[in-house]
């Protein structure tokens, strides 16, 4: 929620930048933190900045390249679930060795437990026991400090870029259903986010106590979950090139209900288990990116609407793996966890049509209006073409009638008398414009003379 208010008067890299230094400032003091407060605040202010990331690297993206941005949104994504996969790795590493050296007989001392807890109650900081745990955390925040750094650097370049994509996102369109389509994203992200991590955290726990495999066995399923996870994300780079989001979207709802399915229909087969998970972590990879580069296509986001979205995505990750984990806890011998996956999957293939028809149908009806009222436009212009025409036919009748009924009515007498006169005062040779475009030749002394022989003819 903060992270969307401030995208909206802000500067992103600048934030992104001051979001990243916060991270760095909480990884660097975790490993020093004494006391259960600090270590609250700690966490708190990672937390913030990783929640303001979150939403900024979508907006980001989408900013920066706008409907476009399919491919750079995946590759956004897929660098979370890199890190998501080679992090716990790469923590077992170290701290494994952290453990095997403070754990053994002969560094036990009680005289050093001691000082270690008297140190503890009286310092707030103090310098961890653990090494590897303290060069671990330096590592990562030294990391994170060389990003923000680049960050900060493309604040100071394309500042200008930022004022001219601010201005034109002010134009940008606007869907007629914007707010109803945020919110039916929002609980599609819900649903997504939270079957998703409710099925990385427990799948380790479910087949070590419901199928009985052993926890190497457990720890490989749940790797080959978040491997799959991770490398089709990296392939959906690639997809998204030539394929739209939303056949994305429908493919990956296709691949997770029916792996889904399969896990709720065969619980207690390993290789089911086995097949199942690795095609239902390649199912969940793509849906995230591809649902806001899909929404993109009808309706621009701004800061507080990519916050919205991901607020529902952070409320799923945090609600329904904490209920799904009380069910299980209630419920031991029933599968709750694959019923969630199950139930997730058959939400969102569902809400899904829901949201193009909404997102599609209003723009199928301006499409109509507009060319309703460009045939209105060209039939009365037509329309309005033909009277002109008749009416100008009309007056041209008119126009010489008038004029034989005033060589009939002059007199021949007067009309002699009156020539020098009119000779001196019109001009011979142009034509007199008459109205609406008509035009009348001056009469001349022979053709006058022509006109009264024949009226004498007559009488």
């Amino acid at each position: 929620m903060i992270g969307g208010v401030l995208f909206g008067c802000i500067n992103h890299f600048l934030l992104l930048g001051l979001s990243l230094s916060a991270t760095t400032v909480g990884l660097y003091l975790m490993p020093f933190c004494r006391t259960a407060a600090l270590l609250i605040v700690m966490m708190s202010v990672f937390g913030v900045s990783m929640g303001i990331l979150d939403t900024g690297g979508n907006v980001l993206i989408l900013d920066l390249w706008g409907d476009k941005g399919a491919p750079h949104m995946q590759a956004l994504h897929f660098s979370f679930a890199l890190g998501a996969f080679l992090a716990p790795l790469l923590a077992k590493l170290a701290w494994g060795t952290a453990s095997a050296q403070n754990h053994t007989e002969s560094d036990f001392d009680p005289l050093m437990l001691n000082r270690s807890s008297k140190a503890t109650s009286d310092s707030v900081f103090a310098v961890p026991d653990d090494m590897n745990l303290l060069w671990t955390y330096a590592s990562i925040g030294t990391y994170v400090l060389v990003v923000s750094v680049f960050l900060f650097g493309l604040f100071c370049k394309k500042h200008s870029r930022q004022k001219k994509s601010t201005a034109s996102a002010q134009e940008a369109r606007r869907a007629k259903y914007h707010r109803a389509l945020l919110c039916l994203l929002f609980l599609f992200f819900f649903f997504y986010v939270g079957a998703e991590v409710t099925y990385g955290s427990f799948v380790f726990s479910f087949a070590t106590t419901h199928v009985g495999m052993e926890e190497n066995e457990a720890a490989g399923l749940n790797s080959i979950f978040w491997g799959t996870f991770a490398a089709c994300r990296g392939l959906a780079i690639f997809f998204a090139t030539f394929l739209q989001p939303g056949t994305m979207i429908v493919l990956c709802n296709i691949g997770s209900l029916a792996s889904s399915f399969f896990l709720v229909l065969f619980d207690k087969s390993p290789l089911c288990l086995w097949i199942a998970t690795s095609v239902y972590g390649a199912s969940m990879a793509a849906t995230f990116p591809s649902g806001i580069s899909w929404i993109e296509q009808y309706t621009t986001l701004t800061g507080k609407s990519a916050a919205f979205f991901v607020i529902g995505a952070a409320l799923g990750e945090m609600a329904i793996p904490a209920v799904i984990g009380i069910l299980q806890g209630h419920y031991p011998d029933l599968p709750v966890v694959l019923y969630t996956g199950l139930g997730s999957a058959i939400f969102t293939a569902v809400l899904f049509p829901v949201m193009y028809k909404l997102a599609t149908l209003p723009l199928q009806r301006q499409r109509k209006g507009r060319k309703s009222e460009d045939q209105k436009a060209l039939l009365s212009s037509s329309e309005l073409h033909d009277c002109e025409e008749e009416n100008e036919e009309d007056d041209a009748e008119k126009w010489n009638e008038m004029d034989f009924e005033v060589v009939e009515m002059s007199d021949p007498v007067q009309e002699s008398a009156r020539e020098p006169c009119r000779d001196a005062a019109e001009p011979r040779g142009p034509s007199r414009v008459l109205p609406h475009g008509l035009t009348g030749e001056p009469f001349s002394a022979s053709s006058r003379n022509s006109l009264v022989d024949l009226q004498n003819k007559g009488e």
